[in-house]
């Protein structure tokens, strides 16, 4: 039983890195398509602003009357703003308004709670998932600390293209402090790399650099850098759809079926 959600073995993971472009939103939407893929009930919470996991997952967001923003700020239902997507999972859509949540939570009393308490909501209304994934906004403000407090769990995707992994150590920074104050059960699960060239020294330099100084497992295998991951939200559908057999889809298949693994662990 998990006591975050009350219900059988949901586990919850925040995918979080404040620096962009490190392949987050990729990672949700493929990690959520491949556990789809391997009969697990999916859910996907869009918490950036920009909305890249709504439109990736083929929706329009400046379509959308309701999202994420009106449940966590207003006490929408959230039943109500749920999508079924093509990819088999349920997705929690954000838009642009989503912008003006952190100062409306700002001074909410229990805001790093809000999100714990939406997952909540949903499994009270029937809506049991075995995993929610979390894509959290490139920054350390008020959303990403409600998703490491909700969580079970947080993946760190981590570009291998440069050493720019200064911002590791404040997210673990973040996450000694939510553990300390709003949720002393939450684990780092590990580094996820991505955008990995094999064939460069430079790539596993960065991998061995990081699990060296801050002590932190890496999820394998490698995501390896591959141009079908910019063609699938075009598509708006996940890379496991668009390029089934591409480097990269195999490569997501295979961490899904490790965190699965470690989920039954």
């Amino acid at each position: 039983m998990n006591a975050k959600t009350g219900a059988a073995s949901t586990t919850i993971l925040a995918v979080a890195n404040q620096k962009g472009g490190v392949a987050k939103t990729t990672s949700v939407a493929s990690l959520g398509a491949a556990l789809a893929e391997l009969g697990q009930s999916v859910l996907l919470v869009d918490l950036d602003p920009q909305a890249c996991l709504t439109f990736s997952l083929g929706i329009d967001p400046e379509d959308l009357e309701l999202s994420i923003h009106q449940v966590i700020t207003k006490g929408s239902d959230p039943v109500e703003v749920l999508i079924a997507t093509d990819d088999g999972v349920d997705l929690m859509p954000a838009t642009i308004e989503l912008a003006r949540a952190e100062a409306d939570l700002l001074t909410r009393t229990g805001r790093e709670h809000v999100l714990r308490g939406v997952l909540e909501d949903l499994a009270a209304a029937g809506r049991h998932y075995d995993w929610v994934l979390l894509d959290c906004p490139p920054s350390l403000g008020v959303l990403t600390v409600a998703a490491l407090t909700a969580a079970d769990g947080v993946v760190v995707p981590l570009q291998c293209e440069t050493l720019s992994h200064r911002g590791v150590g404040q997210l673990l920074d973040t996450v000694h402090d939510v553990r300390r104050f709003t949720n002393r059960d939450l684990e780092v699960w590990g580094v996820l790399p991505t955008l990995y060239d094999g064939r460069t020294n430079h790539a596993r330099a960065v991998l061995e650099t990081i699990s060296e100084t801050y002590d932190l497992d890496v999820i394998e295998p490698p995501i390896p850098k591959t141009i079908k991951f910019a063609e699938a939200p075009a598509a708006g559908r996940s890379i496991l759809a668009t390029s089934r057999s591409n480097k990269g889809a195999k490569a997501y298949r295979e961490v899904a079926a490790n965190l699965l693994a470690r989920q039954g662990s």
